[in-house]
Parts: C-alpha cells; sequence; structure tokens
C-alpha cells in the first residue's frame, strides 16, 4: 500500500494532545510555519505542542495563525513591545512580564522581516530600519533563555549594514549560547521549489552533549527532492467553490501569453511577445514564464498570481498558480486552513511571505534525535507530576 500523501492529507493532527509538551515561541510568526514545522517534529516524537507566545504585527497573518492553531496565545503586536530592552541591559518591566507569563521555553522560533535584505529591494537593500527587528531575536533569548533559538531569514540578510547577524551571535555567545549560522537550499529538504534561506541555530550551552556541536545539528540528511507534479499534479484539473482554488483574472494579453507558450511547448516568452517596458536585454527571463511538471517551482513570492511578476504561468492550464497550489509548494498540507477571513490580497501575501514547514520540521527533528530537545521537557514534566 503506497504511504500517505504528505500535503494532501484534509484531517489535521492533534498536535496538542500529550502528557509531554514542546513548548515554542514564535516571533515574527506570520501564519505559523515555522510552528506547523516545529509541531510535525513533535508528533513525530510523541510529543505534543504548546505555544505560550506567538506574535506578529499584521492582523491577517495572526487570524491564520489562530485558525490553525486554536490553543495558542497569538496576539497582534509588535514583537519589541514584548522584548524592549536594549542587549545585555537588565530586564525591563514588560520583559519581567513576559518572561513570568511564558514560563520555560523549549523552542523559540522566528522569521524577522527581510524585505530590506532582499535582492529583489533595489531601494532600501540591506539598510532597512525593519533590518534591526533581527536583534530582537537575541533580546528574547536573553530573557526568555530558551534551550534553542532558530531565527529564519533571507541570505543576503549577512550583508546586512548593520551587521545584525554577526551582532546577534555575539549577543548570544555573551549569554551562555553556542552558535552556528548556515545557508539551507529548501529543495535538499523535500521542498518542491528552488528557495534558499539563511538559518542561525543558537543552543544553550547545557544543553549540548559532550562531543554534538552547534554546527553538527546544522548537517541535515538530503531529503528526497520533489517536483512540481508531486506537489500539485492532483490539482491540475480540481474545480472548487473556494476561492483558495480560483486562479487570479488574467488580462487578455496574458491569456494570449500563457495560451501560446502551451501550444508551442515553450516555458519562457520570447521578447516580441512581452510587453514594451520588460522587452530588450535583461536577466529576468522567468518573468512571464511557464512551470514544468518535472522541475521544482521557482520561488513562491506574494506575486504568484501574476505572470509579470515570475515563472507563475501553470505547466498545462492557460493560468496562474492558485492560492492552493502556491500554498502545497511551499510545503503546508490541505488541513492547514488559509481560507479564512482574510482578502485575495491579504491570501497572497501570507502564503508568499511564509516559511515552509519543512525548514523547522526538519532541524526540530534533529534537535529531538540528539537529545538537545526533549530531555529536558520530560524531566520538567515528570518533576511536576
Amino acid at each position: 500500500m503506497a504511504s500517505k500523501h504528505p500535503l494532501r492529507g484534509r484531517r489535521r493532527p492533534a498536535f496538542e494532545r500529550g502528557d509531554q509538551h514542546l513548548v515554542v515561541v514564535d516571533l515574527f510568526a506570520g501564519c505559523g510555519g515555522l510552528t506547523l514545522g516545529a509541531a510535525q517534529a513533535a508528533q513525530d516524537h510523541g510529543l505534543a505542542l504548546s505555544v505560550p507566545l506567538a506574535v506578529d504585527f499584521e492582523q491577517a497573518p495572526v487570524t491564520v495563525f489562530k485558525e490553525n492553531f486554536p490553543k495558542a496565545n497569538v496576539h497582534v503586536a509588535p514583537v519589541e513591545s514584548y522584548f524592549d530592552g536594549a542587549l545585555g541591559a537588565k530586564p525591563t518591566i514588560a520583559e519581567l512580564t513576559t518572561r513570568e507569563q511564558v514560563g520555560d521555553v523549549d523552542l523559540l522560533i522566528g522569521g524577522p522581516p527581510c524585505q530590506g535584505h532582499s535582492n529583489l529591494n533595489n531601494h532600501t537593500r540591506r539598510d532597512d530600519p525593519k533590518n534591526r527587528l533581527y536583534l530582537r531575536m537575541a533580546r528574547a533569548a536573553e530573557i526568555l533563555r530558551p534551550r534553542v533559538m532558530v531565527v529564519e531569514n533571507v541570505p543576503a540578510v549577512v550583508h546586512d549594514s548593520q551587521q545584525v547577524v554577526a551582532r546577534t551571535r555575539t549577543h548570544l555567545e555573551k549569554a551562555g549560547y553556542k552558535v552556528a549560522a548556515t545557508g539551507v537550499e529548501l529543495v535538499q529538504l523535500g521542498i518542491p521549489q528552488t528557495r534558499r534561506r539563511h538559518i542561525l541555530l543558537a543552543v544553550r550551552s547545557d544543553a549540548l552533549a559532550a562531543g554534538l556541536s552547534v554546527a553538527n545539528l546544522l548537517e541535515f540528511a538530503p531529503q528526497p527532492t520533489h517536483d512540481l507534479r508531486w506537489a500539485i499534479g492532483d490539482l491540475e484539473h480540481a474545480g472548487s467553490e473556494r476561492w483558495i482554488d480560483a486562479p487570479s483574472k488574467m488580462s487578455p494579453e496574458n491569456q494570449a501569453r500563457i495560451k501560446w507558450l502551451i501550444d508551442e511547448d515553450e516555458v519562457n516568452l520570447p521578447n516580441d511577445r512581452r510587453p514594451e517596458c520588460h522587452r530588450g536585454d535583461h536577466s529576468y527571463v522567468s518573468m512571464y514564464g511557464r512551470l514544468t511538471w518535472s522541475q521544482p517551482a521557482q520561488t513562491i513570492t506574494s506575486g504568484f498570481g501574476s505572470m509579470g511578476q515570475g515563472r507563475y504561468g501553470h505547466p498545462s492550464q492557460p493560468r496562474t498558480l492558485t492560492p492552493h497550489e502556491a500554498a502545497r509548494i511551499q510545503g503546508f498540507p490541505d488541513y492547514f486552513h488559509f481560507d479564512t477571513t482574510v482578502t485575495r490580497t491579504q491570501l497572497s501575501v501570507i502564503i508568499g511571505n511564509a516559511v515552509p514547514p519543512a525548514l523547522s520540521r526538519v532541524l526540530t527533528a534533529r534537535l529531538l534525535e540528539t537529545g538537545v530537545l526533549g530531555r529536558e521537557t520530560n524531566a520538567r514534566l515528570d518533576e511536576s507530576a
């Protein structure tokens, strides 16, 4: 009997059910991609999920987070309102209150805003005040003292003009953490898209077993690679009344472009069929392009519904990707609900900005398998029994 496809299940696992918990705090949480991956890994290892705090500045992704993790303590607020002290300073009143309310934390995770670091952002690249929010993760670790902290971002974060990664690392090491960082190709983790991310991993010194280094923990065994057909092949002709399954409306010009690509079996649109502003010598060959069943997708962004924002033409249908397909390509199973009370534009931004759950799932599993997570969790619960 073939194993069940990991993205097609519609019944949500009971992540919160169990006697022993993995306690997770998610900052800059978005819709909960990092939390979902941690929950999946915890369940695989017999632990239940507990989220005493999750925070994001935007209401729309928090709405999605709450829908999918109804028992989590989720808030719409700036992360810096919970962790407002200077690095290395004594805890503020707000930070003491946060620490008292949250309690012991196993895993602190976060994906600070990364638009300022992105190579697509030519105006404020690497010099954006939002980039300094990365440092709030270090402050949160100082206050909460989690066993492990994971910070996810774009690879270009290492070139930030304020050196946020180096400064975060320095402060964490002063606070008693062992730190390592690496770039990760998500296709190697089983995600069907070409997407690179930067991971900073900090482990409290007393959580590391003898002979184990933090750098060792970032050495992942390659997962089976998956193409686009594996991710969304079953949705090729799927009809649904849910708007998450409806593609964006296309202009007559773009309808003609995608039809031409399909009829001619081409993946790149020639210059003479592009809008005049996108002709001539350029490196953006993916724009107005068509995806290929046998390859991973390009990086999913909030523009996945527009041919003019990337290679988002469907491989066989005269349309762009639907939100459902984009979520699948990000690695979100069908039991994860995006179509709550948000607008279509918000939905595109939420999915495009989401962190693929496989990233935290693979890393959390590694931390559990090596005993970095799990041992103290279980001992703490045994003492309170």
